[in-house]
């Protein structure tokens, strides 16, 4: 089926390019006119935050949204006639803007803690209408720049909060570094600027017309505002590499005398498909977040997996295409420092390694295990916990606002802890009041504020206290705080008075949300495993092939959560990417990176696997088919390798600590892989193991479906039948390009 689809696509290759063209520029179209927006929602399903949110949505919408703190710093001091003056205008204008519902001044009787007790400091709640994740950047832009214009020299005026955080935040464009990066290691890879853009043109055809169908997706899902980033650098990764490895196929078979038309249906059969089953694992992965039971996951990976299967689907029909018209041209263009001449299979380098490593299988295995655990090690210090404004750069807003409120009021002043409280009668303020007293002298709370009300005093059925911790809102003595305000101090000080409290606000939700995902993950990696496992074994007709890629995967990513780890902790390696002080890390981040790194790491799995299958059923010789394997993918694998480290490594100079750490994480791993497992665990363990490599059960065999991914012989007769003639592959070629 396969042969014949990429028999049709280049004997059609006009057509097939032109609907194409048609279905990028028709899906862009549909997307600009029909595109929905971008919903996103981190609050942990079932959680007491969340449910602290829906009272607040319901009884007190005013207090349902995200608040911005506006931060005013005047050496003069804040009570000046001239500043005060100034203040109020400023908030005056504000309380007519976009999406603000109320403004608390530091003037008012609700705002009389507001101030500093030096008097140079205070700050303003500006409520808005809905949480900072559906306010569209530029609404968030235009807010905070209004705020902003205030600032002077004798007034400095500064905003905080999750609002003034995303209209600071910027996008570093590392797409665009990526395919810079991309052409130039395929340049040298391949030493022909038409061979390099083959590659490039499929991962853009991919990503455009994936991101155009992501558009349309956000009427069906809650798709956040990063997921089509996330996307994107997915579709770089696999867009180019899938291409890569099928463009070099097509090279090779040139190389050992097909004509075009061979050499296409030839890497089809045996890379395409490679390339399908190796995609089939990367949509398994990220379909796995579905499991972890968050609002946002599901947006998140439906785009990724639309960007992998429009790769997928560019790589065995558009590719064949334009390699029918690039044909034996495909090495024109050529690069002037890279050498025309092929290299002669059995003197290249990765062909002594090959060898170096199978003559010194318990030594290279030993060493390569005892690296990746060493790596993995610093993995068990890492804390999860939501960063908080003080890791921002010095020149934020945010970080600025920050420092402020420190000094002027103790840094819990950045992320109140929010109790809300649904009376047991309306109008009944008392035992809200008396909580409010109660916590004020409990240990590690800074300030308590009284219990507003959401109606007349005499009407109100719900009121609102928002506590002050001593600490920051990432320490983890805040963390406790709010562990022991739920266990103890609350339960304790209703009593029996009947009044429900729920504890929220953006510091207990992050807490919820980082433990919900905690908990669920050993359910997500389990099922991922479970699952690529059951998928490699089918392919391979192997239980100890899999078995092993499914280990070596986990060392790997493990491996690259432990440098994570040592940046975050504020030493050498944190300072030399901007993380000065030790960090918690967001569960979500190697939620994510597991489902995406393991999906990019079984693509070099497959293809490596693959290629010695092939290898062995040629020879029967295990050793021979390993080395030999090595030998012909080392190279290729080595060039994605690259590609994809640059791609992640671009998002390390961004000011966001978020994307330093999927950065530095997502760099490492893909070195750790694409060297120490693939080219040094894999053969050295193989080559221990032998032909049990390929022991499968008799009644296993039986039970699983015929799947081969590197070509058989009812295929070769297919691909000769069809191009007319009945040369059959050549089964020990003698050169590589």
């Amino acid at each position: 089926m396969l042969i014949r689809v990429a028999e049709w696509c280049f004997k059609r290759r006009r057509l097939v390019v032109a609907l194409w063209i048609v279905a990028l520029i028709g899906s862009s179209g549909l997307a600009s006119v029909f595109g929905g927006d971008f919903r996103q929602d981190y609050m942990q399903p079932g959680s007491e935050s969340k449910q602290a949110l829906d009272l607040l949505k319901t009884n007190f919408p005013a207090k349902s949204g995200d608040t911005v703190q506006v931060v005013f710093s005047a050496p003069a001091g804040i009570t000046s006639p001239q500043i005060k003056s100034r203040i109020d205008s400023l908030l005056a204008e504000v309380a007519a803007a976009k999406h603000v519902v109320g403004v608390v001044s530091p003037f008012s009787a609700e705002g009389a803690r507001q101030i500093s007790a030096k008097g140079t400091i205070a700050y303003a709640d500006i409520e808005l209408d809905k949480v900072g994740t559906e306010i569209t950047p530029a609404d968030a832009k235009a807010l905070i720049g209004l705020i902003r214009k205030a600032d002077s020299s004798d007034l400095h005026v500064e905003a905080g909060g999750q609002v003034a955080g995303a209209a600071e935040a910027g996008k570093i464009g590392s797409e665009g570094i990526g395919f810079i990066a991309a052409g130039i290691i395929l340049l040298v890879t391949f030493g022909s600027a038409v061979a390099m853009g083959l590659p490039l043109m499929v991962a853009m055809f991919g990503i455009g017309i994936s991101i155009a169908l992501g558009a349309l997706l956000r009427h069906v899902v809650p798709v956040p505002d990063w997921a089509p980033s996330v996307a994107m650098m997915i579709g770089i990764g696999v867009g180019i590499d899938y291409a890569l490895f099928i463009v070099t196929r097509f090279r090779s078979s040139l190389a050992d005398g097909q004509d075009p038309e061979g050499a296409v249906l030839t890497s089809i059969a045996t890379a395409g498909r490679a390339v399908l089953f190796a995609g089939c694992t990367v949509v398994i992965s990220m379909l796995g977040m579905l499991l972890m039971n968050q609002p946002f996951t599901a947006g998140v990976a439906f785009s990724a997996v639309l960007s992998v299967l429009v790769i997928m689907a560019a790589s065995v029909t558009l590719l064949p295409a334009v390699l029918g018209f690039a044909g034996r041209n495909i090495e024109r263009l050529h690069v002037p420092f890279v050498s025309k001449t092929a290299h002669v299979y059995d003197t290249s380098f990765w062909f002594r390694w090959s060898r170096f490593i199978q003559r010194r299988p318990w030594p290279a295995a030993i060493g390569g295990l005892v690296i990746l655990l060493g790596l993995s090690a610093p993995f068990l210090g890492l804390r999860f916990g939501f960063p908080d404004a003080g890791n921002d750069p010095a020149k934020f807003t945010t970080r600025k606002a920050y420092d402020l409120l420190s000094d002027g009021f103790g840094p819990g002043f950045n992320g109140p802890i929010l109790l809300t409280a649904k009376l047991a009668k309306a109008g009944d303020l008392g035992p809200a009041n008396a909580l409010a007293a109660k916590l004020r002298t409990a240990d590690g709370i800074a300030g308590v504020s009284p219990a507003v009300p959401n109606k007349a005093p005499a009407d109100a059925d719900t009121a609102v206290i928002s506590v002050f911790a001593k600490t920051s809102p990432q320490d983890k003595a805040t963390e406790r705080l709010v562990d022991r305000l739920r266990k103890t101090d609350i339960p304790q000080a209703v009593g029996a008075s009947g009044i429900q409290v729920h504890v929220g606000g953006i510091v207990a939700g992050g807490i919820d949300s980082t433990r919900g995902i905690t908990h669920r993950l050993p359910i997500f990696i389990g099922a991922v495993v479970l699952l690529s496992f059951a998928l490699l074994m089918v392919v391979f007709r192997s239980v100890l092939v899999p078995l092993k890629a499914a280990i070596m995967n986990l060392l790997s990513i493990t491996a690259a959560y432990g440098v994570m780890a040592l940046a975050v902790n504020g030493g050498p390696l944190g300072k030399l990417i901007g993380i000065p002080d030790p960090t918690p890390v967001p569960s979500f981040i190697p939620m994510m990176m597991f489902a995406i790194l393991f999906g990019l790491s079984m693509d070099y799995e497959v293809f490596l696997l693959s290629r010695i299958r092939e290898e062995y059923h040629k020879t029967g010789d295990n050793g021979l088919a390993v080395a030999d394997g090595l030998a012909r993918t080392a190279r290729v694998i080595t060039a994605a390798a690259a590609i994809m480290i640059t791609v992640f490594l671009a998002f390390v100079p961004s000011d966001t600590v978020f994307l330093k750490m999927i950065g530095i994480g997502m760099a490492a791993a893909i070195f750790v892989d694409a060297t120490i497992v693939r080219m040094v665990l894999v053969p050295a363990t193989m080559e221990l193991l032998g032909d049990r490599n390929w022991w499968l059960p008799g009644w296993l065999d039986r039970l699983l479906p015929d799947v081969h991914i590197e070509g058989t012989d009812a295929d070769i007769d297919l691909r000769d039948s069809i191009i007319g003639q009945r040369k059959p592959l050549d089964t020990r070629s003698q050169t590589e390009v």
